[in-house]
């Protein structure tokens, strides 16, 4: 089944979290959102069994300092700009870390951050370093990071013909890999099959998507699990782009992705 929302379904969940110092807005696609920006002991007993998939608005200024997670994650950054350790970041960037991969910092710029975070399974919190460091979990760290994505203007997705799924991050042995799905007006095609993977992230970042009847406009987030039945997916008038993040068939130290 697959899971996720629109910006307006997601709006009215929308909540602040306290991130050193700051006030983060985060907002809910799939599963429930963090409540808090930190680690805290006892923390799973919320874990309510389904991916995780959140939008963060990071403010002006804000830093978040180098820390890991315990579940394999995507982020895609669609708007501002910053830094992510010393990278500098605009949209489209996507970042990918395994669990207990240590990452960042991420800094936003003067018009701040404005990011996905997407995981396969509910992660019970950040674990900053260096004083986690007894919690991380050494030997399978990994991070891959894909800027300069181009997204192409309304003029160039309207005159698109057809459908194509380009690969900007070659598929690993484990499932891991992205695309970026280009569709011209009122294009369909079969989204590729997340077999052998820990399913799969989609998020519309121009255009509309269109799917079972319903549609999705930009910024919409989904989560597409590996045994889900083949989708057909098709474009708005004006064309359509779309991420398909795949996540490894595996999280951290051989535990299953979901």
């Amino acid at each position: 089944m697959i899971l996720g929302r629109t910006p307006e379904e997601a709006a009215p969940g929308a909540a602040d979290v306290h991130v050193n110092g700051r006030d983060y807005r985060l907002t809910g696609f799939v599963g429930a959102a963090p409540v808090r920006g930190f680690y805290q002991e006892g923390a799973e007993e919320a874990d309510d069994g389904l991916p995780q998939g959140f939008l963060v608005d990071q403010p002006p200024g804000a830093v978040t300092n180098p820390h890991f997670h315990e579940t394999n994650q995507f982020q895609v950054f669609v708007g501002g700009s910053g830094t992510f350790g010393k990278t500098e970041i605009a949209p489209l960037t996507v970042q990918y870390a395994n669990g207990h991969t240590p990452y960042g910092p991420i800094t936003a710029g003067p018009e701040g951050l404005l990011y996905y975070t997407l995981r396969g399974r509910w992660d019970p919190g950040a674990k900053y370093m260096p004083a986690s460091r007894d919690k991380l979990i050494k030997g399978n760290q990994r991070q891959r990071l894909i800027d300069g994505v181009h997204l192409s203007s309304d003029e160039e997705r309207a005159s698109r013909w057809g459908a194509e799924f380009q690969l900007i991050l070659d598929e690993e042995p484990d499932g891991l890999s992205v695309y970026l799905a280009r569709f011209g007006p009122n294009a369909t095609a079969g989204v590729p099959a997340a077999d052998g993977s820990g399913g799969q992230y989609w998020v519309v970042v121009g255009g509309t998507m269109t799917m079972g009847g319903r549609e999705y406009p930009r910024l919409s987030c989904l989560f597409a699990p590996a045994d889900d039945p083949f989708e057909i997916i098709g474009a708005g008038p004006g064309g359509m782009e779309m991420l398909v993040l795949q996540l490894p068939e595996k999280n951290h130290v051989g535990l299953a992705a979901s």
